[in-house]
């Protein structure tokens, strides 16, 4: 049954409904027949199975691995376990991370299920009780006063100036008038179902009788549960693109490993067991084991730059996501909006419509008019030095107006004799006010409740302020010289004296932000459950409507099918009146044509879309904790300029991120590549399995700590947003890599070469020198090599010192190195000799050659206009 469409008869006859409420048998029928007044909720995965699967995730099987093999050799060598213990932290923190992340679904429903109302006034067996609302079933007569929460979908029999506070459901706060004789013959969005009130929303004031039409899942409320609990959050880009570059490493180190193997059978210079150890070595340290940690710090270090910023990650790698956005579908009130009604217009009969600047003694007079007519207050804050205004936002905002032209507080503020209060039937309110001897009455309410048939232009300034998608509110008055008997008299015969336009208008940063998140390459899109006309008009002046664009409400959305939606959602900017289900339909939408949605809310409704999007953002002052749970982001002062900033964010973080993988496979790939050069050629292996370990997890993996807090370049909101499917290696980074680290593999096998095939210094040449000098060569060369990978600018134009933390950490490393390649004992444990002044010299030279490298290559590309690392 169609519960807003049908009569009230109808509804009565079908739940068999009369005065004296459902009896205790009827009651269990109905129970029985509708389900229970409570959200169904799965099963949960136990915390055993959940460690268990994120145990065979591809990089953490990797780290297993190497743990494995690092354990077996501190096992046969010198005893020390630390590697196997650090990377064994690493899986940890992986694993918990994880399933903190995946703890926020449930969450997000434990905060739902809160929303429900502890108590309800029922009619049963005639007699008026209060139960728990979970009792509640279908055909209860249930009665609603103000300040009550209302316990289950509702379709109302009787109402007396009923106001609902629907923002938790539709996002809008504006207070909803509801009346039970009205007529609804067609399908209408939630928001203009006046003759229902839903689960979870709030009595402000008035009072009605009503029937129960839906509980439980079937409830607004409870369909919101199912969908909230239906969206599981896939793994995020980054997350997939690491997946991607794990399984490719460790094909390539093994299978590199592999090779090695059967080359030295072949020539059969090395035991069987020493052969099985360097190849597995191999395998395993050609993986840059540090990689993982330093994602992570880039990634709570962006976390630390956010909440500057005022968005709170609630989930890490989020933080990267929305870097890389392609549409940003927000709210418009109080994210693009000020949410606060404010003057815009206003018009006195006789005047030219007023604008802004200087206000007129009759206008001013008029302003003072409706403060008198309105219930709106406001005290001076004397601490903050400012005025705190009270009451109906549309009053509220008439009061500010006087406020900013410096017109209240009046000199003589008459005191009211009489009062119509605002009725939802009438639409307007009256007061009455001494005037001397006599009286004067104000009446403000509705436009076509007050304006006179012969006053055409009242109506040409109403339709030209509705166009601009302006609120409108009338005042007429009269002065009387004795007060009627019967009131409503009062409000006849009034002199009609002019009308305001307001409206919630644009946050004065939002255009900016929308300018710089569509010169980043993203699509604005507006999705709110106020009116079309009120919505586009706010969003062609930010500039989020164009010409040609589309708006769509939520009745013809519902109309439209999938292949339709599909095909022109990139034309369509703006969404009006939706519901819950049509936002998860427009983020999937997006989705499926491979864009990287952020979405923000604040209300129940939104959460399934916010669980939904790649990064769900919720507003920190008016988001209900059903939003903030369910969302990635939470933005602590609810503004749209934030996202754009933190997108700014996760650019960095996710540029860090790229240019810590050039950094680290540069050394990796040479490491592979010297490694089967030198076993093809018949020179031996340049490396032994401990050097390569050394040059992984300390020489190049201590500065790579330090890429997590290099500052963003200045073209970075310049460049289009990362596609979905683009690699790790895309734009240029994958040629970066070759061009390094075919440097170090000559430079490498040129020093092996010197100091095994040549007499320097007086010291003939030997295989374990030559393997000391490529190990000194790569070592210096890796660690240095952070520099080129900071920016694009010059190494000489940057300063060393613009990073200090990739300043220290390199000294740190090169500290380290020195000493392990001086002391006699670390000496052995990595397996080197002592060079003469000579090979060392020749191995700086040559260090230095791959630096000198990169920074042609920089120049070059700066003259092409290309950027080194994007």
């Amino acid at each position: 049954m169609n519960h807003k469409t049908e009569s009230i008869e109808k509804i009565k006859a079908y739940y068999h409904k009369d005065q004296t409420g459902l009896s205790q048998k009827q009651v269990k029928f109905s129970r029985e027949s509708y389900g229970s007044n409570e959200f169904s909720e799965a099963k949960k995965e136990g915390i055993f199975k959940k460690i268990g699967h994120h145990l065979l995730e591809i990089m953490n099987i990797i780290l297993l691995t190497v743990a494995v093999f690092s354990s077996y050799l501190a096992f046969i060598g010198d005893g020390n376990y630390t590697k196997t213990a650090v990377i064994l932290i690493i899986v940890s923190i992986n694993v918990v991370m994880a399933i903190f992340q995946e703890s926020r679904a449930e969450n997000a429903l434990s905060a739902l299920k809160k929303l429900s109302s502890p108590t309800s006034t029922v009619i049963r067996d005639g007699k008026t009780q209060t139960i728990p609302s979970s009792e509640l079933v279908c055909g209860d007569l249930i009665k609603l006063t103000a300040g009550v929460q209302v316990g289950a979908d509702i379709r109302l029999l009787s109402s007396s100036s009923l106001q609902i506070d629907e923002s938790s459901l539709t996002g809008e706060s504006e207070p909803i008038e509801k009346d039970a004789k009205a007529v609804i013959s067609q399908e209408v969005p939630l928001g203009d179902q006046i003759n229902m009130v839903f689960s979870g929303t709030n009595v402000l004031n008035g009072t009605a009788e009503g029937i129960v039409v839906a509980v439980g899942n079937q409830s607004q409320m409870g369909q919101i549960a199912s969908l909230l609990e239906e969206q599981v959050k896939g793994k995020t880009p980054l997350q997939k693109r690491i997946d991607t570059l794990a399984k490719r490493l460790a094909f390539i180190a093994f299978g590199a490993g592999a090779i090695i193997f059967f080359i030295n059978i072949l020539y059969g210079n090395i035991p069987l067991v020493d052969n099985l150890m360097t190849a597995a070595v191999l395998g395993v340290a050609a993986v840059p084991e540090t990689l993982p940690v330093i994602v992570t710090l880039s990634l709570i270090y962006g976390v630390e730059n956010m909440a500057h910023r005022r968005a709170i990650i609630r989930n890490i790698p989020a933080v990267e996501t929305l870097g890389n956005a392609t549409v940003i579908a927000s709210d418009k009130t109080g994210t693009l909006t000020q949410n606060q009604m404010s003057i815009q217009k206003f018009w006195l009969h006789g005047h030219q419509v007023y604008e802004h600047g200087h206000i007129t003694d009759a206008e001013t007079r008029f302003i003072e008019q409706f403060i008198l007519a309105s219930n709106a207050s406001a005290h001076f804050n004397k601490e903050e030095e400012n005025w705190e205004v009270l009451g109906d936002p549309t009053e509220a905002a008439i009061l500010r107006f006087a406020i900013d032209k410096e017109i209240y507080p009046f000199k003589h503020e008459a005191k009211r004799i009489i009062e119509i209060p605002f009725d939802s039937k009438r639409k307007k309110m009256t007061v009455v006010l001494p005037y001397g001897e006599k009286y004067l009455v104000l009446t403000k309410g509705a436009f076509d409740r007050l304006a006179p048939d012969n006053l055409p232009e009242a109506f040409d300034i109403h339709d030209q302020f509705a166009e601009s998608a302006l609120r409108v509110l009338a005042l007429s008055h009269k002065i009387v010289d004795n007060l009627p008997s019967d009131l409503e008299k009062l409000e006849e015969n009034q002199t009609f004296l002019g009308i305001v336009g307001m409206i919630d208008p644009p946050r004065p940063e939002s255009k900016q932000a929308v300018t710089e998140a569509r010169r980043a390459g993203i699509k604005p899109i507006m999705i709110t459950g106020d009116h079309a006309l009120t919505a586009k008009a706010i969003a062609y002046e930010l500039d989020i409507y164009r010409e040609n664009d589309q708006v769509v409400d939520g009745i013809r959305l519902s109309h439209m099918t999938d292949e339709e939606l599909k095909e022109n959602i990139e034309k369509i900017s703006v969404y009006a009146r939706v519901s819950p289900e049509d936002k998860l339909r427009i983020v999937k939408t997006w989705q499926e044509k491979g864009q990287i949605v952020a979405m923000t809310g604040d209300g129940v409704n939104d959460a399934p879309s916010l669980r939904a999007a790649d990064v769900g953002t919720a507003m920190g002052i008016t988001g209900t904790e059903v939003a903030k749970s369910a969302s990635d982001i939470v933005l602590a002062d609810d503004n749209f300029e934030t996202i754009v900033g933190a997108v700014r964010e996760g650019r960095r973080v996710y540029t860090n991120i790229k240019k810590t993988i050039y950094y680290l496979l540069s050394a990796n790939v040479a490491e592979i590549m010297t490694m089967l050069i030198g076993a093809i050629i018949g020179w031996g292996l340049p490396f032994t399995g401990i050097q390569l370990l050394y040059i992984n997890v300390l020489a190049d993996g201590i500065p790579g700590f330090g890429l997590s807090r290099e500052k963003a370049d200045k073209e970075i909101m310049e460049r289009p947003p990362i596609g979905v499917t683009e690699s790790l290696f895309s734009r240029g980074v994958g040629k970066r890599i070759a061009v390094c680290s075919t440097a170090f593999i000559i430079t490498v096998l040129s020093g092996f070469a010197i100091g095994r095939f040549l007499e320097v210094g007086g010291m003939v040449g030997s295989h374990q020198l030559g393997q000391t000098m490529a190990f000194i060569v790569l070592t210096l060369a890796s660690t240095i090599n952070v520099f080129n990978a900071r920016s694009n600018e010059s190494i000489l134009k940057m300063g060393l010192l613009s990073n200090r933390m990739v300043f220290g950490t390199t000294l740190l490393s090169l500290s380290i190195t020195a000493v392990f390649t001086q002391v006699p004992f670390l000496m052995n444990v990595l397996e080197i000799v002592p060079m003469t002044g000579y090979h060392w010299l020749i191995a700086i030279g040559l260090s230095l050659v791959s630096v000198l490298v990169i920074e042609l290559t920089k120049a070059i590309l700066r003259k092409q206009g290309k950027p080194f690392i994007q």
